[in-house]
């Protein structure tokens, strides 16, 4: 995994060509670098074209004959910055990702261990490459769920960024909306501008609707076709592909929820969160729920109705009016009005990082409105006063973030405490005793929780350090009987 594809052959061809003197956002970070000096971790809170940024950031530093690294979390994205940093830096910039055939990557991987002054661009898996000391990392959207590995080693790239900058006495950014409560626990400087990191947000309160009204709010249906008859490109965005994602009760208009931890179910009568029957809601007793929110073929469909259908299509389609879920931000951009349908539920999924994964994603689709007279996001919730969608509208979010750090660190999860997920296939009375034993005053054991033909226990604790030390020669005699296993640690889903 942090090795070229193929045997490296030769050096790679100094990189040549005029590099043009631009402002940074980060002028100290940026100086620092250029020098060869480390520096901690920054986190730089902006939204809109990373290009400018990356381009401010980077250009200083390369006039110095120093290296820089940049890890966006997709192909696409990945490639879309390189294409509009090209025309400013010429060839030092180099694109590389999984995607690319083994013989190329490799010719990729010896010029940036060749060259200096090079912009080394490319996706998660370049975090673990050993390139020719960048004096500085740029890492985009840090908390994005493509930032952190499914397999193990379930390595986050933030983390292995933030070891190898202090290792190699580099430089690092954190560039984004909405950082992470786990960079700020670690002493992440903040830089954010006084200005609003994204545009303006509006709030359509769903318990004004009367029951059975549908998927869009009758502001909101006002609000599209005001945007599409003055010419204006429309997003809307669905929180999922598939059925919808949450459910209000019929009489009352209030979003079910469990009773037991509060998430926001599915169409299931047990709560994925806790396990808890949910039965009738939680206010009224109300036995009957509607569906809110959908997939995107329901909303295109209920789009045309409302507007010619000829208008309407998915992302990509090249309509007025685009439909897409997270998988089609990237390709977002120029929107006078976004729409998220559901905001709900995503702040109530049924993990403990639903809030801040919830204020991140909302912040991207709402980052790709362009800021005109009109532009706008808008929010479709049933709970207009939750501290997220408060943030939403501030356009700042550090404050939600400080928060969100309080409360972890009352509930003792990370970063304030460290959780480790140990999830097999294969024979479970084998792995049982094991894991119950691995129990003791400052370490839980909860589980084991069996879906999806898997076995799961979660382990909690101050500090696993010694329990990890401990599962080594456990997880490996598990796996010479024949017993798959997995080990997160962190684990985003519970």
């Amino acid at each position: 995994r942090s090795a070229p594809p193929n045997l490296p052959r030769g050096r790679g061809a100094p990189v040549e060509g005029a590099i043009p003197s631009l402002v940074s956002p980060a002028p100290d970070v940026s100086a620092a670098a250029a020098s060869g000096a480390h520096r901690r971790p920054t986190c730089l809170v902006a939204g809109g074209d990373y290009a400018e940024a990356v381009a401010g950031i980077t250009a200083r530093v390369l006039q110095a004959g120093q290296n820089v690294a940049v890890v966006a979390p997709t192909v696409q994205e990945a490639e879309q910055l390189a294409a509009t940093l090209e025309p400013v830096f010429g060839r030092r910039v180099l694109t590389v990702s999984s995607a690319l055939p083994a013989r190329e990557a490799t010719g990729l991987w010896v010029t940036a261990n060749g060259g200096e002054g090079v912009l080394t661009i490319g996706t998660p898996e370049i975090a673990l490459w050993p390139l020719a000391r960048p004096a500085l990392w740029v890492v985009i959207e840090e908390g994005r769920r493509a930032m952190k590995s499914k397999q193990t080693p379930t390595l986050q790239v933030r983390e292995v960024v933030r070891r190898r900058a202090l290792l190699e006495r580099s430089a690092s950014i954190l560039l984004g909306p909405v950082p992470t409560v786990d960079s700020l626990a670690k002493g992440a400087a903040v830089l954010e501008t006084p200005s609003r990191v994204w545009p303006l947000v509006e709030m359509v309160d769903r318990r004004e609707d009367p029951p059975g009204s549908g998927i869009l709010a009758s502001r909101t249906v006002q609000a599209i076709r005001a945007a599409a008859k003055q010419g204006g490109r429309v997003f809307a965005f669905v929180t999922r592909r598939g059925y919808a994602p949450a459910f209000r009760c019929v009489r009352c208009r209030e979003l079910r929820r469990c009773s037991e931890c509060g998430a926001g179910p599915d169409r299931a009568e047990v709560c994925k969160r806790c396990g808890a029957h949910l039965g009738p809601c939680v206010h009224c007793g109300g036995q009957r729920f509607e569906p809110l929110g959908a997939g995107i073929g329901r909303v295109v469909d209920e789009l045309g109705r409302y507007l010619a259908p000829q208008r309407v299509g998915p992302v990509g389609s090249d309509r007025q009016i685009i439909v897409g879920s997270e998988r089609d931000l990237p390709y977002v951009r120029r929107s006078a009005l976004a729409v998220a349908i559901d905001a709900d539920s995503l702040l109530m999924a049924p993990h403990y990082r639903a809030e801040e994964d919830a204020a991140r994603l909302l912040a991207r689709v709402v980052l790709t409105v362009v800021r005109g007279r009109g532009h706008r996001g808008i929010i479709q919730t049933s709970q207009p006063d939750h501290r997220v969608l408060a943030m939403l509208r501030s356009g700042h979010p550090m404050d939600l973030l400080q928060r969100l750090g309080q409360d972890r660190e009352r509930d003792r999860l990370p970063p304030a405490a460290e959780l480790l997920a140990v999830e097999i296939v294969g024979d479970v009375d084998l792995v049982a005793q094991d894991v119950a034993g691995l129990a003791a005053n400052d370490v839980q054991v909860h589980g084991p929780e069996t879906g999806g033909g898997r076995t799961r226990w979660f382990l909690q604790g101050q500090s696993l350090h010694p329990t990890r030390v401990r599962m080594r020669p456990m997880v490996q005699r598990w796996r010479d009987a024949g017993v798959k296993v997995r080990v997160d640690a962190d684990p985003i889903d519970l």
